[in-house]
């Protein structure tokens, strides 16, 4: 069979350096930190204190306040940004067959609030179980797209993905499958994460994963540095909305871009630490582009995981150099985790939303915080170090990597009819 084409028609974006898509696009072009110190919790015992929150989000300007308090932050999150994308999308409502549209989110933890909140209660409680009657349906990782879906009455494909930090990557390689393949003809996908917490950061820290540079937030995500120590916590969402080719141009719909392919693959190395040659790496990449049906220099430039951890942003570049050979030198590399810290889940829609801007505006955002080069990494290649840089992209393809071994990343191209 034909596979169908599929195309990007709304975006959506709650990040921790803009609330929506144009303040988010603003912040990454300028280079704008969003690392501060937490305002959630007391962090006076954590090793880490900062952490890259929302600024100043009020979920009730978007959300009804009763409806608000059935969810957790991080289906809080997705229905904000959902909206955004819906809105953007444009839809005629009265005409959208509903059976035929569709909800695949992604989430790598889902309501750990909600979790870490009902257990301290019971704990700190006589031992009655008091528990509130939302607490399985806030927790639960798939109740986002359910809300979603609610909130529009969308009937079609609904679930969510878990894979970690590539969450968000695998719902949108899941809902580019389900729409080429004719289970649908338009999708809403992304992800979100609200792992800001006591539990989230204690966790984190506990697996030394998170960076303690405490006297200087906003330059601690440092990815590709010399002295880069950790990644900083994150939270947020990305949404868009996916759509048949064909479904799109009967309707006018402006879009921004084609989904071209997605690639997956998994390390079997380690639970938390990547394949220090990039083995996962170099074979999720192969396989996008094979998917995608281009050739490595067909590439313009890849948003990578870029964590600024000291295993991960080595073992990345490596990768890159296999796959793209000395083509790597020609293409603008980055990581807006500089900027956004680490989404989790989310990272990947968000990131991907980014590479959708670039082409649409021309501009590679850059990787911000660099200020020592690393003597493991090959000083040829070009990390869009702390400046963005005008470029005309064609292509781009963005990167994650989850606990477990998770790899998946995704291709996006400039329309040609």
């Amino acid at each position: 069979m034909e596979l169908r084409r599929v195309v990007v028609t709304g975006l959506g974006a709650l990040t921790p350096i803009g609330n929506n898509i144009q303040e988010y696009w603003n912040g990454l072009i300028n280079g704008v930190s969003g690392a501060a110190p937490i305002t959630y919790f007391d962090t006076t015992h954590f090793k880490t204190k900062f952490a890259c929150e929302l600024k100043n989000f009020n979920v009730e300007d978007f959300l009804d306040r009763k409806e608000a308090r059935k969810m957790d932050r991080y289906a809080q999150y997705a229905m904000v940004s959902a909206e955004e994308a819906v809105n953007d999308a444009k839809f005629d409502f009265e005409k959208l067959d509903k059976d035929r549209v569709g909800v695949i989110w992604g989430s790598g933890i889902g309501g750990l609030e909600t979790f870490q909140q009902e257990v301290t209660d019971f704990v700190n409680g006589n031992g009655v179980p008091k528990f509130n009657p939302f607490f399985i349906p806030k927790m639960i990782a798939d109740i986002a797209g359910g809300h979603i879906s609610i909130k529009y009455g969308f009937r079609g494909p609904n679930f969510t993905t878990v894979s970690a930090c590539a969450s968000s990557t695998n719902a949108m390689i899941d809902a580019f499958n389900y729409i080429r393949l004719g289970h649908a003809d338009v999708i809403v996908t992304g992800g979100s994460e609200a792992a800001v917490t006591i539990a989230g950061m204690g966790g984190f820290n506990a697996m030394h994963a998170l960076s303690t540079r405490n006297d200087d937030p906003k330059t601690a995500s440092r990815p590709m540095d010399a002295e880069r120590d950790g990644f900083i916590l994150g939270e947020g969402a990305g949404a868009l909305i996916l759509e048949e080719y064909h479904h799109a141009i009967a309707r006018g719909a402006t879009i921004y871009c084609e989904i071209s392919g997605g690639g997956m693959s998994a390390d079997a190395h380690h639970i938390t630490a990547p394949h220090p040659e990039g083995l996962g790496a170099k074979n999720v990449m192969i396989n996008c582009l094979r998917d995608a049906g281009l050739k490595p220099e067909d590439v313009d430039g890849v948003n990578m995981h870029g964590t600024s951890t000291p295993l991960g942003d080595l073992a990345e570049s490596k990768a890159i150099l296999h796959v793209f050979g000395d083509h790597a030198y020609t293409m603008n590399l980055n990581s807006t985790k500089s900027m956004t810290g680490h989404l989790l889940g989310a990272a990947g829609a968000i990131e991907t939303i980014s590479c959708i801007l670039s082409i649409k505006h021309g501009i590679v955002p850059p990787t911000i915080n660099h200020f020592t080069d690393d003597e493991n990494i090959d000083p040829k290649l070009n990390f869009t170090f702390n400046k963005a840089q005008k470029r005309d992209v064609k292509v781009l393809m963005s990167n994650t990597f989850g606990f477990g071994g998770h790899n998946a990343c995704v291709l996006v191209k400039k329309l040609e009819s």
